[in-house]
């Protein structure tokens, strides 16, 4: 934003620090205007034909656009991907373990990433990793939905959880 002797235009459109259009007028005049009332001429339309200029006080203006800033910034979720890993040959506790740290995660509002480890020859048993995922689906579906669901990559299982927002 242009303020005050910054401004290049010979003729701009005045608005008022009411926000009421005072109209086309000199930029010498405009510039006059605002010292008369003790404000800043700030140029918030260039483009504009004549350039929009607004009597404010522009030091005002800045410092509340950096709190806006700084409000939003501090209201934004930031989601985390956080990663339950478990084994084709897993016990009932060890499951209920790892069960309750994806709730975890999910009531954190944070993503969970399962994981499931398929070693040498549990290659060939697949369908034990697809019954482990679904379990874990499951017991996890109040809380989290399914963002992708369980698929292969390598040796590994994947599949991707998301908290249920509350809209």
């Amino acid at each position: 934003m242009r303020v005050n002797d910054q401004i290049r235009a010979s003729k701009v459109r005045l608005i008022d620090n009411e926000g009421e259009q005072i109209g086309v007028k000199d930029f010498e005049d405009a510039i006059t205007t605002a010292q008369d009332r003790g404000y800043d001429l700030v140029e918030v339309a260039p483009q504009a034909d004549p350039p929009v200029c607004k009597i404010m006080d522009y030091g005002k203006y800045k410092y509340e656009q950096a709190k806006k800033l700084q409000k939003q910034k501090k209201n934004q979720n930031v989601m985390k991907v956080k990663e339950v890993q478990m084994g084709v040959k897993i016990q009932d506790h060890d499951f209920n373990v790892k069960l309750k740290q994806a709730r975890r995660f999910l009531n954190d509002k944070n993503k969970v990433k399962v994981r499931i480890r398929f070693r040498g020859r549990e290659m060939v048993h697949k369908d034990i990793g697809y019954e482990l995922m679904d379990r874990l689906k499951e017991q996890t579906e109040d809380i989290g939905k399914v963002e992708s669901g369980p698929k292969m990559e390598g040796h590994n299982m994947l599949m991707f959880l998301t908290p249920k927002s509350e809209n």
